[in-house]
């Protein structure tokens, strides 16, 4: 009798097993189409958030490339509020393959699967293959929204990926993901669910709307981006945090349109903002920047100085003459748009006809812009839990002198303490940045 209850409960855990493995099995991506041969597995698919309102929210899953059971669990959440983390933060950023203009795709020397299994969330719903079929969702969305379906995310990818539940788990993202990853990350905490939280990462973060916007201003000038009178307007007239709030109000003052104009102009379209020593694609005009910019002031401000040049050869030579392919926004665009490719991927477009980079249905609520996210940030640190903040000195859309600010502020009011002096980072014996170290 012992015999066969033994024999019966080795069978109920194979089975049960087995049913584990047949949650996600469905999600397994064989091939991407012109990907090269890798040990790595992946997955992608859906996971409804929202059953009455039929919303699903897309992912893209990549164990790391070794070790991946030792290895900690990163989510991804690219900014906007509207861009893809699939498209931008996979595709273009550190994800482990990059789009080609030969429809192909390449390794990704410095995927950051290299280190941690890699987990990237179409967010919120309206953002790339996501999707709500009740679409009047897309005119009311908000942070406090993205960060519920975030965490229900969560909560159900959990079930299908039980094996990463207790898995050493961190946070990240860029840009507005300054709103998305702090307020999901207390979400996480207050809501006392299970998960294995370690720590947050944000870049260039969007923390706290009058720094923040108003840091522009001194980056424009100090790289020689705008004019000495130009900054004096920009100082004394109308600073980037009014017109961006006035914007939000749907009612631009004409004073800060006649600066806005100025600075447009001297600015132009030939400087990549996220990097404005960097070239830009000349074939495209559909940066994450431009999208962004243009939920704020489209109401009020017309588009001065439009550029679309369809030229594939412009684009080739750009990437023979440098190293990096200033292209692969527009690249990973064609890539993502391909039926095989969508296929591949288990992913379908729901009312919309093309996948986008940044959103073109979604109506986020713009003035959660000014909702400061760094108080959140205090209160992860009061909790215990890491926090890295790291910013590139070239970025002019959310410069790194108001995050370097709002961070001593933090470190004043929290009493932190320096364990790291200030000091540079080397990569190669060479200076790749500088960085320091603050504990409770």
């Amino acid at each position: 009798m012992q015999q066969f209850i033994r024999a019966m409960m080795a069978i109920s855990l194979i089975f049960l097993c087995s049913r584990i493995d047949s949650l996600h099995e469905a999600d397994r991506i064989t091939r991407l189409p012109g990907q090269p041969p890798v040990s790595f597995q992946q997955f992608s698919g859906y996971i409804t958030v929202d059953e009455k309102q039929r919303r699903s929210l897309f992912y893209y899953f990549v164990e790391a490339e070794t070790s991946p059971a030792s290895k900690p669990l990163v989510l991804w959440l690219n900014g906007g509020p509207g861009c893809s983390s699939v498209g931008a933060g996979a595709f273009v950023e550190h994800g482990p393959f990059r789009p080609t203009t030969g429809n192909s795709l390449v390794r990704n020397e410095y995927s950051w699967n290299k280190e941690a299994n890699m987990l990237y969330l179409e967010s919120p719903a309206g953002v790339g293959f996501s999707y709500s079929v009740n679409q009047t969702f897309y005119s009311s969305v908000n942070d406090a929204m993205t960060a519920r379906d975030n965490l229900v995310f969560l909560r159900r990818w959990f079930v299908k990926f039980p094996q990463y539940k207790q898995r050493d788990f961190f946070i990240a993202g860029e840009s507005y993901a300054g709103h998305y990853v702090p307020q999901l990350a207390r979400l996480i905490i207050r809501s006392r669910v299970n998960f294995n939280l370690k720590g947050i990462a944000i870049g260039n973060p969007l923390l706290e709307f009058n720094t923040d916007f108003n840091a522009r201003d001194h980056f424009y000038w100090s790289h020689g981006l705008i004019s000495d009178s130009t900054y004096q307007l920009l100082t004394s007239v109308c600073n980037n945090s009014k017109l961006n709030r006035e914007a939000i109000a749907r009612s631009v003052s004409t004073a800060c349109f006649g600066v806005y104009t100025i600075v447009q102009q001297e600015v132009s379209e030939s400087i990549d903002p996220y990097d404005v020593t960097g070239d830009v694609c000349l074939s495209s005009n559909h940066s994450q920047l431009k999208i962004f910019n243009q939920q704020l002031v489209r109401p009020r401000l017309p588009n001065l100085s439009p550029q679309v040049l369809e030229v594939d050869s412009i684009k080739q030579q750009q990437q023979v003459m440098g190293k990096v392919d200033v292209c692969l926004e527009e690249e990973a665009t064609k890539y993502l748009n391909r039926k095989d490719v969508q296929m591949a991927l288990h992913a379908r477009l729901v009312g919309v006809t093309n996948w986008h980079v940044c959103s073109v249905v979604l109506d986020y609520d713009i003035s959660d812009e000014e909702i400061p996210t760094i108080h959140a940030v205090r209160s992860l640190v009061k909790s215990g839990i890491a926090v890295l903040v790291y910013s590139g000195d070239q970025d002019s859309v959310i410069p790194f002198t108001g995050t370097r600010s709002l961070v001593s502020k933090v470190a004043k009011d929290l009493r932190l303490k320096t364990t790291v002096p200030y000091r540079a980072w080397l990569s190669g014996n060479q200076v790749s940045s500088f960085i320091y170290y603050l504990v409770n």
